[in-house]
This record gives C-alpha cells, sequence and structure tokens, in this order.
C-alpha cells in the first residue's frame, strides 16, 4: 500500500470515527481523543490531519454530505431521474441508522451555527451544496424531457426546507409525523410541479 493509498485511508477512519463520536455525545462534549481511539490511531496522527476539534467537525460535515451524495448519483446517467430525485428525498431524510447519524451531525450544527459565525457560513455553504443537488437533479429530468419544466430554484428551497421541519419531528419521535407521512407530503409537492405519478418511485 502506497504512502497516498495509506494517508487516505487514515484520514478516512478518522472522519468516519469523529462522526460517530460527535452523533453520539455531542460536538461540545467531544475531545480528541475520543476521535483517535474509536479511529485507532493515535492523538498525534490525529492532530497531524486536524490541527483543531473545528477543523475536524467542518471536515467530517462534509465527509458525511459527500458520501451520501456519491452513493444516491452511483447511476445517475442510467437511472429514469425520478427514481434518483426520489432517492435524494429519501437521502435528506433520516430514513435508516445511517442517516439518523447524519441528522444528529445536522442538529450539531445548526446549534454551533447561531453562536459561531465560520460554522454559520460553513453552514451556509453546506445548504448551498444541498440546493445544487436537488437543482441538478431536477434540471437533468428536464432536460431529458422527463420532467415538466418549473422554477427549479424555489422547488429545491421548498423541498430542502419541508426536509429539514419533518426531519427535525421525526428524530424528536413525534408520533403524530412519520416518515411515510413526509415523503408522501414531500413527493406530492414535487410530482405536482415535475408532473409526476402521485406515487413514489422505488428504487
Amino acid at each position: 500500500m502506497s504512502t497516498k493509498v495509506r494517508t487516505a485511508d487514515t484520514r478516512e477512519r478518522i472522519l468516519t470515527a469523529a462522526c460517530e463520536v460527535i452523533a453520539e455525545i455531542g460536538f461540545e462534549k467531544i475531545r480528541m481523543r475520543m476521535v483517535a481511539e474509536r479511529a485507532g490511531v493515535s492523538t498525534a496522527l490525529l492532530h497531524y490531519h486536524f490541527d483543531t476539534r473545528e477543523k475536524l467537525f467542518t471536515e467530517a460535515m462534509t465527509h458525511s454530505f459527500a458520501n451520501t451524495a456519491v452513493d444516491v448519483e452511483r447511476d445517475a446517467g442510467t437511472a429514469p431521474a425520478a427514481v434518483i430525485l426520489a432517492r435524494i428525498l429519501r437521502n435528506l431524510l433520516p430514513t435508516d441508522p445511517e442517516l439518523h447519524q447524519d441528522w444528529r451531525l445536522w442538529q450539531e450544527l445548526w446549534v454551533r451555527a447561531l453562536r459561531d459565525e465560520t460554522t454559520r457560513v460553513f453552514a451556509v455553504d453546506l445548504y448551498a451544496q444541498l440546493h445544487a443537488w436537488v437543482t441538478g437533479a431536477v434540471r437533468r429530468g428536464i432536460e431529458s424531457g422527463e420532467f415538466t419544466p418549473t422554477d427549479v430554484d424555489a422547488l429545491a428551497t421548498l423541498v430542502l426546507s419541508l426536509s429539514d421541519g419533518y426531519g427535525i419531528r421525526i428524530m424528536l419521535r413525534d408520533p403524530t409525523v412519520t416518515l411515510d407521512m413526509a415523503l408522501a407530503s414531500v413527493w406530492r409537492h414535487v410530482s405536482a410541479a415535475l408532473g409526476l405519478p402521485d406515487a413514489m418511485p422505488e428504487d
């Protein structure tokens, strides 16, 4: 294994461990030593890659989002646009244990962003990336003729807002809001705007 590959593997293990630990105990309680132990590396090696908790946190958030996006878009060139868009919508909500962890990270980000300007700017940038993710999928569908033309930016803003609102209620285990209800509601707005069937497509 080359040095470059070993370095990339170490960073991957550290970021995966950071996501887990932050989601479990929260950013304010995290210590670099905890992440190093979870990743199976020395604290010195962790500090070599990430010299501050803040840098580790932002890199972990970026890592979490990037991994989800790569998985969802794996066959974007061949799968129907509606299937890719439905995949994205499912990944914007806490639909499985891994996404529950991602949502815990987002909640930590929101709280920190309210008190720290650097984190606020970072959070706004991450939302811009989410917005681009949704608009990219919608534009592909419009360009291929699968979707009815619409105001793409307005639809993406609505999708993210609905996903955030429903996601918070689901994470709070609010008995009046179910995952199926949330997905159906978001898809109802999407399908109406894009001329798609009422039923959300399966993957």
